[in-house]
């Protein structure tokens, strides 16, 4: 298979938080037209692949992403047409050779994640495959049906409140097929916004399509989850609906402890009341519980929790090959999450996942806080057969566009694809 190109073309567009972000449409030669939009995170790793903004405050307060833009219209537009490639793995390679950096920040991690991310669908079109088929054969996967967690609870960075962690998610460990998955976490959501209303809390939505409570607590919002499940019909704990957490550390992190609704806390204390909070309440997950440099910290909370529950690296981990290498030698974590555009290309996150699988470390393909509709990671999630996603809420475009993808591949299988965590 060769991969040749008569167009490559980016346009600046909106992500789901009303800021610029970029999408790239390639054209093969053959004349198959591939889109991808790209997404944008706000709670960030210090080491994340760095895109490239205007920074000119008269246009979207400096958010613009035109010199993105100008980069695939232009220099990586030179670089790829007329030239015949492999396979993507092979654009992948050709951008980051163009781009000369170690964060690629010369050309923007936004504009070669877009171009990447095209070139693994157009690969999968010239191949004549779904593109989790196409994902699956490069990566050597087996496919499979990941179980979505629904955050349905915003904090942090994601939303105007005092809650100080992130993300309270619905997991849906126990149910049996992906469609009834997704059932769950939408009635459990809408369960969840009848209590909230009936305490007098607004129903006001965070970045991720969670609610967004005038909560500081985490203990009081998962409480709220428990009776919303209840309520629901459904069982809270690993046999129905389990509750997985991502605190976000590095935003409540102030130079040598932390701050969690006004409680001032050690590293060793945090560790402790995350215990106290998994022997209470039915948490299986707990992503970034430390900030991503409390790295003696992460290791005491591995030995203390990693036998029990996941605790998963997202800002200490920034889906780095060489990074995920260096924590797993260390002892910290025992998951990682995964986002392609805090990496740069698909080729480099499949590299990521491929390290974890072999030390045994669980992954979770997600989504960013600015997100478009482009659902390229529930192909991820279902070609790599990760066995997790995040995608936010139930309730929003952007994020059940992912939802409903999975769902669509769910139903397009004559035999039938295998569901869960694995």
């Amino acid at each position: 298979m060769t991969l040749r190109f008569s167009d490559v073309h980016a346009v600046e567009i909106l992500d789901s938080r009303a800021r610029p972000t970029l999408a790239v449409t390639l054209t093969t030669a053959a004349g198959t037209r591939v889109r991808a939009g790209v997404p944008s995170g706000d709670s960030t790793g210090s080491r994340e692949a760095v895109e490239v903004r205007d920074a000119d405050p008269a246009r979207f307060a400096g958010q613009g992403v035109t010199k993105a833009v100008g980069h695939v219209n232009g220099e990586i537009a030179e670089a790829l047409l007329g030239r015949d490639f492999g396979s993507a793995a092979d654009v992948d390679a050709a951008l980051v050779e163009l781009d000369g950096t170690p964060g690629k920040s010369r050309l923007g991690a936004n504009a070669i994640t877009g171009v990447s991310l095209a070139a693994a669908r157009a690969q999968a079109a010239t191949g004549g495959m779904d593109l989790w088929e196409s994902l699956s054969a490069v990566a050597g996967t087996a496919p499979r049906l990941p179980v979505p967690h629904f955050n349905v609870v915003n904090g942090g960075a994601h939303a105007a409140n005092a809650l100080d962690f992130q993300e309270f998610m619905l997991a849906p460990l126990g149910a049996p097929s992906l469609a009834d998955a997704v059932r769950a976490g939408a009635e459990v959501y809408g369960r969840l916004q009848a209590r909230l209303a009936a305490a007098g809390h607004a129903t006001g939505l965070g970045d991720e399509g969670g609610f967004a409570p005038g909560l500081d607590s985490p203990e009081e919002v998962l409480t709220l989850l428990v009776e919303a499940i209840t309520d629901a019909g459904y069982t809270a704990g690993r046999d129905g609906i389990a509750i997985a957490l991502d605190p976000a550390a590095s935003e409540f992190w102030h130079e040598d402890h932390y701050v969690v609704a006004g409680d001032h806390l050690s590293s060793d204390q945090l560790i402790d009341r995350y215990q106290q909070i998994v022997e209470r309440f039915p948490v299986w997950s707990i992503e970034d519980g430390l900030a991503e440099g409390d790295r003696d910290g992460w290791v005491r909370l591995t030995a203390r929790l990693g036998d029990r529950i996941q605790l998963m690296g997202d800002d200490i981990f920034v889906t780095d090959p060489a990074i995920i290498t260096e924590a797993i030698d260390r002892g910290i974590g025992n998951s990682a999450l995964i986002k392609v555009n805090q990496i740069g290309t698909v080729t480099e996150t499949l590299e990521a996942m491929r390290i974890c699988r072999n030390a045994g470390y669980a992954q979770m393909v997600s989504h960013r806080s600015g997100e478009t509709e482009d659902a390229f990671i529930a192909d991820l999630a279902v070609g790599t057969g990760a066995g997790q996603i995040k995608s936010g809420t139930p309730a929003r475009g952007e994020r059940v566009a992912k939802y409903n993808r999975l769902m669509d591949i769910a139903d397009e299988q004559a035999r039938p694809l295998p569901f869960g965590i694995g």
